[in-house]
C-alpha cells in the first residue's frame, strides 16, 4: 500500500504525462517566410510596366494588366500600331505639319490591346493596371467592357481635354479610380537569380 507522498508523487507523473508538451518548431519553418515579396498591386503593376516594355514606340511606353476578383490575370497588353501594320511603315512621330503623319490616328492603347487580348469569357467586375490614367477612348472601352476599377501611376495629363472626359464618363459610369502608391521605387527583375543559390540553401536532392 502506498504512503501518502508515494501516493502523491505517483499522481503528479500521472498529470504530467496529461500536460500538453511544447512541439518544436520543424526544420522547414526556422526563419519563417519571405518580409521582403511583392504585394499583390505591386506585383500586378509590374507586369504592366514589364508590358511596357513590348512597345516600340520610342517616346511613350505604356502597358495594362487585366486582373479578376480572384488575382487572376486575364489579359495584358501595350501600345503599339495594330497587328498586321509594320511598325517601319507608319509614323512614330508625335508631332507634324499632318496629322496623318504623326503616330496618333494608327496606335493602339494598352488598355484597348489588354481587353482584346483577355483570355476570359470577359473582363467585367475585374480591375485594370496601367501606368497612365486612361484617355478618353479607353475609358469607353474600361465601361462597355464590365471593368469596375482603375488602378494608375500617373494622370500628368488630368487638364488636357481628353482625360477630363475619360474622368467625367468614369465617375458616371461608376469606375472606381485610384493612384497606385508603391513603397518601392523600383522592381528589380535578375536573371542571374536563378543560378545564385548556394549548396547551404539546396536541398539534398538538389532542388531549393
Amino acid at each position: 500500500m502506498l504512503t501518502g507522498e508515494e501516493a502523491t508523487d505517483e499522481l503528479q507523473q500521472q498529470e504530467a504525462k496529461l500536460e500538453p508538451q511544447a512541439v518544436p518548431a520543424p526544420t522547414w519553418a526556422v526563419g519563417g517566410a519571405r518580409k521582403d515579396y511583392l504585394h499583390w498591386d505591386d506585383y500586378f503593376m509590374s507586369v504592366a510596366f514589364l508590358s511596357a516594355m513590348r512597345s516600340k514606340d520610342p517616346s511613350t511606353q505604356v502597358g495594362a494588366c487585366i486582373v479578376n476578383p480572384d488575382k487572376r490575370i486575364v489579359g495584358i497588353g501595350y501600345n503599339g500600331f495594330p497587328a498586321g501594320c509594320s511598325d517601319e511603315r507608319l509614323p512614330w512621330a508625335r508631332a507634324a505639319p499632318n496629322e496623318l503623319d504623326t503616330k496618333y490616328p494608327y496606335v493602339c492603347h494598352a488598355e484597348m490591346n489588354a481587353i482584346l487580348n483577355k483570355n476570359a469569357a470577359d473582363v467585367r467586375g475585374c480591375t485594370i493596371y496601367v501606368a497612365l490614367f486612361p484617355c478618353a477612348d479607353c475609358a469607353k472601352l474600361i465601361i462597355q467592357s464590365g471593368i469596375a476599377h482603375v488602378v494608375y501611376v500617373s494622370d500628368k495629363y488630368r487638364d488636357a481635354p481628353a482625360f477630363v472626359a475619360s474622368r467625367r464618363m468614369l465617375d458616371l459610369a461608376g469606375v472606381r479610380c485610384r493612384r497606385h502608391v508603391s513603397a518601392r521605387r523600383r522592381v528589380t527583375i535578375d536573371f542571374g537569380a536563378a543560378d545564385a543559390a548556394t549548396a547551404e540553401e539546396a536541398g539534398t536532392d538538389g532542388t531549393l
